[in-house]
């Protein structure tokens, strides 16, 4: 039987599991654009879990200034756990995988919101700055 439901803790080691890749990634501009352009393909079919999935776009644009020198006032470890929340959810089979109808969806929400606790004051930072911009 497969599992429905990830605890906090277990969200918080996901996304931790992703820090190693993330990091990787992020030294490659072109790898990086093309993994958020996919992830923007597939967050257009599924539904938004309130205000937590709706970050995922922000995350994503995050990602993008970052990777384009637009916008590095941001701590490399905050980029790296955000890369790392966005590829949890793009990854088709994480912890609880997408095609349990609602938890497979839970869990990628519930890694994101442990990630945006994390790091709460840079996104507040960088939306302040884009809204500046």
């Amino acid at each position: 039987m497969e599992k429905e439901k990830l605890t906090k803790k277990e969200a918080k080691e996901e996304l931790e599991k992703g820090y190693a890749k993330a990091k990787s990634m992020i030294k490659d501009k072109d790898k990086t654009e093309d993994f958020l352009n996919k992830l923007e393909k597939k967050l257009i079919v599924i539904p938004k879990i309130g205000k937590t999935l709706a970050m995922a776009p922000t995350f994503i644009e995050l990602v993008r200034d970052y990777i384009k020198k637009e916008y590095t006032e941001i701590p490399l470890g905050s980029i790296i756990a955000v890369l790392s929340a966005l590829i949890y959810i793009f990854a088709p089979l994480d912890a609880i995988p997408d095609t349990i109808p609602g938890a497979g969806i839970i869990d990628d929400a519930l890694v994101l919101n442990v990630c945006l606790k994390l790091v709460k004051s840079d996104i507040d930072e960088y939306l302040e700055w884009k809204g500046n911009k």
